[in-house]
């Protein structure tokens, strides 16, 4: 099975090594996304709905350099540092995923890169 390496300039560029995401099998893995505003680099500011608007945007961009969208999405996983923010997370999901949502785990962790509030990987069908 191929594997090939996926890359946007309109999302964050890695900060480790790793690849944005990778297309396999007829699947897109997105590797996880922290709120970095693409052209800085640095982590927007704002509550955790302007955070996980601007991971989401970050999501889009890699998938859709990859030939899919958040439409295609069949898998969500999301690590929060505060629990909390819980149910403004799932409003903005739910805002996003309006139809047949992806499945989903969230998690709480105790700290992230760059001292994010939020990071989300994903999993998306190619196409």
């Amino acid at each position: 099975m191929e594997r090939h390496i996926i890359l946007s300039s309109e999302a964050p560029k890695p900060i480790g090594p790793y690849s944005q995401a990778v297309e396999a099998g007829g699947f897109i893995f997105c590797s996880g996304q922290i709120p970095l505003d693409p052209a800085t680099g640095q982590l927007v500011t704002g509550d955790i709905r302007v955070q996980t608007e601007r991971i989401l945007a970050n999501l889009e961009a890699v998938l859709k350099a990859g030939g899919s969208s958040l439409k295609s999405a069949v898998k969500l996983t999301v690590y929060l540092t505060n629990l909390g923010d819980f149910e403004t997370l799932n409003k903005v999901l739910g805002e996003r995923f309006t139809k047949d949502p992806p499945a989903r785990a969230v998690v709480q962790v105790s700290a992230l890169p760059k001292g994010a509030s939020v990071e989300m990987d994903l999993i998306a069908l190619k196409g």
